[in-house]
């Protein structure tokens, strides 16, 4: 069953064939912003990656970018189809190169779409990462003259300032972690030695947090130690008062700002993806449309084009059998080797 078919007349052909060009062109440019924001990403998250436990979350700028360069591919050979569709005696010398065409057009357009539908549901994933990697990050904070950990503070520090944030969850996270080096330690102070004593792990914990987590835009100075005790600050109430610290966890902040700029690049590329799958619709037409000029000497006829010839289903597998039949014969081949060999060892 032929899906679409509709009539083409001579100009309505070389209408087709010069706004496909431009069209083509039009979806080059657009390869290449995918491409561009695909590296604008990566590169974001790269920035971060000291506080992310595994790098899963970069399938989507990976997947941009790989799309990205093969739309490059894609609307070039189209442009360059759609020159020859002006000339019936050009055109057959793509016959056979457009089936394959197709084929990889197809591939790397689904794939496109995938990327879209990554950048919104991947939150988990990242979420995930950062629930990690944040915690490590704070859990290292003070291993200053530890190889590999050395700029972790600073790190955190400048997170923490950049995207006015504290924490993982909250503030409460620096409670339960030691982040203050033995190094700045004075162990012959009753204090210190009280609070090591009192905690199994003999680990300095203190109801305070690091200067980053002051939040500049409070009138009072910061009060950045003994956040529980009001006793220890004048007219002070830690369950009632709006502390001068920030409030929202870090992770909050890396997830609302990575998710922003994922979904905005991911409606961008569902643009391009629209866009794409104009350009290989309008060339399916132009190419079915011009093969029922070949072996004519009027060219001007009014021709059919479709864009299926066959109904989906059998279109797909018209597609995946000479695919899965080269599967088959390379795992026949792959077991047979070792049966083969086996005689000449012994």
């Amino acid at each position: 069953m032929v899906v679409m078919k509709m009539k083409f007349p001579f100009q309505k052909r070389v209408k087709l064939a010069q706004g496909l060009w431009l069209l083509s062109w039009s979806a080059t440019v657009a390869g290449a912003m995918t491409f561009s924001l695909g590296c604008i990403l990566k590169t974001e998250l790269r920035r971060r990656a000291e506080v992310m436990d595994n790098s899963d979350i970069h399938i989507v700028p990976n997947t941009l970018m790989i799309v990205g360069l093969a739309s490059l591919g894609i609307n070039y050979f189209a442009s360059k189809i759609c020159q020859d569709a002006l000339d019936a005696g050009r055109f057959p010398r793509w016959k056979n190169f457009l089936k394959p065409y197709f084929a990889v057009s197809c591939f790397f357009t689904v794939l496109m779409l995938l990327a879209v539908i990554m950048s919104y549901a991947m939150k988990g994933t990242l979420e995930s990462s950062l629930k990690v990697g944040l915690r490590n990050g704070i859990r290292f904070y003070k291993d200053t003259d530890t190889p590999g950990r050395c700029f972790q503070k600073q790190n955190i520090d400048r997170l923490q300032m950049e995207f006015q944030c504290c924490g993982n969850n909250d503030f409460r996270d620096w409670f339960e972690v030691q982040w203050i080096s033995n190094r700045y330690l004075d162990f012959n102070s009753k204090e210190v030695k009280d609070r090591v004593k009192s905690n199994v792990d003999g680990r300095y914990l203190v109801d305070g947090v690091p200067f980053s987590c002051c939040n500049p835009s409070s009138p009072r100075p910061c009060i950045q130690y003994q956040l529980t005790n009001n006793s220890a600050h004048y007219n002070y109430e830690y369950q009632t008062e709006e502390l001068n610290i920030y409030l929202r966890g870090c992770r909050e902040a890396l997830v609302y700002y990575y998710m922003g700029l994922m979904n905005t690049i991911g409606a961008g590329v569902l643009s391009v993806f629209l866009l794409q799958a104009s350009v290989l619709v309008s060339l399916r037409f132009l190419q079915t449309s011009m093969e029922a000029v070949a072996g004519k000497e009027n060219t001007e006829i009014e021709t059919e084009g479709y864009l299926l010839e066959k109904g989906v289903k059998e279109t797909i597998k018209e597609y995946l059998d000479p695919v899965l039949k080269f599967l088959l014969l390379t795992n026949q081949v792959e077991e047979g080797t070792p049966a083969a060999a086996a005689p000449a060892t012994t």
